[in-house]
């Protein structure tokens, strides 16, 4: 079948400067075999499905592949796809944009200026690292324990493992050991000298889901935020840069509203627009 196709650059307002995801409009008839194996083809981090929504309160159903298999909920594809389907003449029922995904229903708002922000969900997985997944961790990122500052569990679908060094430097540093990482989906944060653009440098890696480095991950920064900002390491509202060292200038904002509701956002621009010729 043919269907209308849009590559969205997500977290920057420059195009290639992001990172991208591949979106697939009105993929209702499109079998799970085929989604995997046209994500597996477009070999991003994650190409998405729009679909019809089967919540009442939801204006649009996403289903989210890696090159690997589904997630339950990714942020950046979140954004880039809400940023498509809006682009594309797709009009929400209430103030807030509604997506229905594996997690369940993700909100979504408009900021200033038209950029778009994703109502962080909560973590499934939250706490303490335990030793030896910490020794596995520290193999991965070819570092020792005396690096590490903290690690926390801040898994909100994906499965995010996070680890905070000691600033931005020893981030930009990494080199990690792929072949060591197994299952483990490793987030690793540092903070930059009060007073610049950027509060935190972010790094994200999931070679098992056939990403090993991420360029920009909104997903992972959700959950740091949840980590950090409540334990009083970074303020309630900051921005994160991620990508430098692919090459990338992503930003990535947080804002905690009056509530205590974290809120992950960014710019996109559509690079590809087109349509596609997939399978069934």
């Amino acid at each position: 079948m043919q269907t209308p196709f849009r590559q969205v650059d997500v977290f920057s307002s420059e195009p290639l400067l992001g990172n991208p995801v591949a979106v697939v409009h009105d993929a209702d008839g499109l079998s799970d075999a085929t989604m995997a194996a046209f994500a597996r083809w477009t070999n991003l981090s994650e190409t998405t499905f729009l679909l019809s929504p089967t919540h009442p309160e939801a204006d649009y159903r996403l289903r989210i592949f890696t090159p690997g298999g589904e997630l339950p909920f990714a942020g950046h594809p979140t954004l880039g796809s809400a940023h498509a389907w809006l682009e594309a003449g797709g009009t929400s029922r209430g103030e807030n944009i509604v997506q229905e995904c594996g997690v369940g229903l993700v909100s979504l708002r408009r900021d200033a200026g038209g950029s778009l922000a994703f109502a962080a969900p909560p973590l499934h997985r939250s706490g303490p690292v335990a030793d030896p997944d910490v020794d596995r961790i520290l193999r991965a990122l070819r570092i020792t324990r005396p690096d590490v500052v903290a690690a926390q569990w801040i898994d909100n679908g994906p499965g995010w493992v996070a680890v905070l060094l000691r600033d931005a430097d020893a981030v930009l540093g990494l080199t990690p050991d792929f072949a060591a990482f197994d299952d483990l989906k490793i987030g690793v944060v540092g903070s930059y000298p009060e007073g610049g653009d950027c509060a935190v440098e972010v790094r994200g890696f999931a070679p098992d889901a056939g990403v090993p480095e991420d360029p920009v991950t909104g997903s992972l920064n959700a959950g740091l935020a949840q980590w950090l900002t409540k334990d009083g390491v970074l303020p309630p509202s900051y921005t994160s840069s991620q990508g430098t060292v692919l090459g990338r200038r992503g930003r990535v904002r947080i804002d905690t509203d009056a509530s205590g509701q974290i809120w992950v956002g960014g710019e996109s621009v559509t690079t590809v627009l087109g349509t596609c010729t997939v399978g069934d």
